[in-house]
């Protein structure tokens, strides 16, 4: 049987007068509420947009899809057939993405969702594209690049805003408040940048000397932007203290046998991370003591888990494998509506609100 990709969603919800707040008992309660089969081959990244109301798809079969969070439903697909797509990410307005290519050359391309049209491409590296940021604040993003730089742009021109070589790969991400953003390099160093004077160089510089062979694969501030979430291409996962510098955890336990790119990230409350596996598993911890909290098992033949998203307005996890499976999870304090034709379980959240964050912050 020829594998299958697929995304599963997992949540719950709260009425239109309630918040539902983030806690131990709350994430244990996940469970696989939906498979989607909409691809042929690996999803290579994820995106929600910021109202958590789309959750956008790469995919190694050059498929880009876009599903509807509210009714659990993707729409069509878009083929990227000549260029390739991967690190596919919303712009701040949700009606458009930018995604890396994989063939022809490196170039960042962006697309407009309602017509299916390029608007714009950004050409300048020369090799393969590892991160793709867009800023939250306004119309600028950054990429980090294997031909050891990072550039940063601006999504009306075509033309490179700035240009940072570095020692080796870098990782890169914004802080949450889009004025600072933080460009691993080496796998041991991060450099803190102010985008509004990058080209004067970092105001901090941060070492770190882990024991161990690794590379770092992907960098990401807390939504709080207190912390720093290293991920890497082994089974090791490093949180970092945004301010001082201080390594405050480091996360095992979870296979990464293939040495893969696996994808950590927090929960919208900063409190709980997130990260796959080789063999299925979806491992949780707790960002405050590094304690795991708990495992989202996988069946008998699962596959590497590797992106894990959180829906940033709703209580809502998103994971990109490569093998299509099929569960039926319930759990108390959900509507439910069986599907009798096929035999999964959806779990439909009652509506909420979007100006009230159902993942309370507290």
């Amino acid at each position: 049987m020829k594998n299958i990709s697929y995304l599963w969603l997992q949540h719950t919800s709260s009425s239109d007068s309630q918040k539902m707040i983030l806690n131990d008992g709350n994430i244990k309660s996940f469970r696989m509420i939906k498979v989607f089969r909409e691809n042929s081959d690996r999803i290579n990244s994820l995106d929600f947009n910021r109202s958590g109301e789309l959750l956008i798809s790469s995919s190694d079969d050059e498929t880009i899809v876009v599903y509807d969070c509210d009714s659990g439903l993707p729409k069509r697909p878009i083929p990227s057939k000549k260029y390739g797509c991967d690190m596919i990410r919303f712009t701040r307005s949700g009606d458009q993405a930018l995604h890396c290519s994989l063939k022809v050359d490196d170039s960042i391309r962006y697309l407009s969702l309602s017509d299916s049209k390029y608007i714009r491409y950004y050409q300048g590296h020369t090799k393969k594209v590892r991160n793709l940021c867009v800023s939250p604040i306004d119309k600028s993003f950054i990429t980090a690049s294997c031909d050891h730089t990072v550039r940063v742009w601006d999504l009306r021109s075509q033309l490179c805003q700035g240009l940072i070589s570095t020692q080796g790969n870098p990782v890169v991400d914004f802080d949450p408040d889009g004025i600072a953003f933080g460009i691993g390099i080496d796998s041991q160093i991060i450099g803190l940048y102010d985008i509004r004077n990058h080209e004067k160089g970092p105001f901090t510089m941060l070492k770190y000397e882990c024991e161990g062979d690794f590379e770092w694969t992907h960098l990401k501030f807390s939504p709080n932007g207190k912390m720093i979430l290293i991920s890497t291409n082994t089974s090791l996962v490093l949180l970092i203290d945004a301010y001082s510098g201080v390594l405050l955890h480091t996360f095992t336990g979870h296979q990464n046998t293939k040495n893969l790119p696996l994808e950590a990230s927090f929960s919208p409350d900063s409190k709980y991370i997130f990260c796959g596996s080789t063999d299925g598993r979806i491992h949780v911890w707790k960002a405050e003591n590094g304690e795991k909290l708990t495992m989202f098992a996988a069946e008998k033949g699962e596959d590497t888990v590797q992106c894990v998203q959180f829906n940033p307005k709703a209580f809502m996890l998103a994971t990109a494998s490569s093998n299509m499976k099929r569960y039926e999870y319930t759990f108390d304090g959900s509507h439910q509506v069986n599907d009798h034709v096929n035999g999964t379980v959806y779990i439909i959240p009652y509506r909420s609100t979007l100006a009230n964050k159902i993942c309370d912050i507290r």
